[in-house]
């Protein structure tokens, strides 16, 4: 019997190894090192497989997300701490990681309106997004560059869909943000409420965007979800662990 078991473990042992060469082996054919779970989060390499954990891992680590965000050339300003009441009320609102993106240059696009304040996670989501899924999907479909992106905005202090009881929303700390469109260079404005349904290019352009936003967020829900996001898509980075589900719909 014990012998018996002693193969199984060695043989688990050995598929595990081979599994991870193999990983390896695929990850370097790739030149992806965002494919793998062990190498430094680099936001300017291409998306990964860890990619999306790796940012959401930067909800409890402030410093490693600016060194993060510094090391890809990304300007922006770091936003003073915010809490927001006391007692059961305020208890679960504010941030200590808030941080601005800055408008236009080879490293920011213009965010409407302008002041957009969210969690540093959310920011570098913001910038691996734009670069690898929205400006190519735009390029692709539209034929346009995307010169700016329209929101509802990040932080609000309040519960899910604004209930009185309940889960706190990933709003109460800015660690999500509702994208409503998108504006091309060449005058045209893409709407989440406007475009979303029917199979021309903006429409499809939407469902590029929103399905590459779920490589990268923790949440990514869009109006194929309820009602509640007709008019926009929720992007935020739940913190759920290092193995925790990811929402995408």
């Amino acid at each position: 019997m014990m012998r018996s078991v002693r193969r199984i473990a060695a043989a688990l042992v050995a598929i595990t190894l081979l599994a991870i060469a193999l990983l390896i082996l695929w990850a370097s054919l790739r030149g992806r090192p965002q494919d793998l779970p062990w190498t430094p989060l680099d936001l300017g390499q291409p998306i990964g497989l860890f990619t999306g954990r790796k940012l959401t891992a930067l909800t409890t680590d402030f410093p490693a997300c600016r060194m993060a965000m510094d090391r890809a050339g990304i300007r922006y300003t770091v936003l003073p701490p915010r809490g927001d009441g006391s007692g059961t009320a305020g208890a679960r609102c504010g941030y200590a990681d808030g941080v601005r993106l800055s408008q236009g240059g080879p490293r920011g696009i213009a965010y409407r309106p302008a002041g957009l304040g969210v969690a540093c996670p959310v920011a570098a989501a913001l910038s691996v997004w734009e670069w690898n899924v929205v400006q190519p999907a735009a390029m692709r479909l539209l034929g346009s560059r995307v010169v700016a992106i329209e929101h509802f905005g990040s932080y609000s202090c309040r519960r899910i869909y604004g209930r009185d009881a309940g889960s706190w929303s990933e709003h109460a700390t800015a660690d999500a943000v509702d994208i409503a469109g998108f504006r091309l260079a060449d005058g045209r404005r893409v709407t989440v409420a406007g475009d979303w349904r029917g199979d021309d290019a903006e429409a499809r352009f939407l469902h590029d965007v929103r399905d590459g936003a779920c490589r990268l967020f923790a949440t990514t829900l869009s109006p194929d979800y309820n009602a509640a996001h007709r008019d926009h898509l929720h992007l935020d980075q739940a913190e759920r662990g290092a193995m925790g589900w990811r929402a995408c719909r």
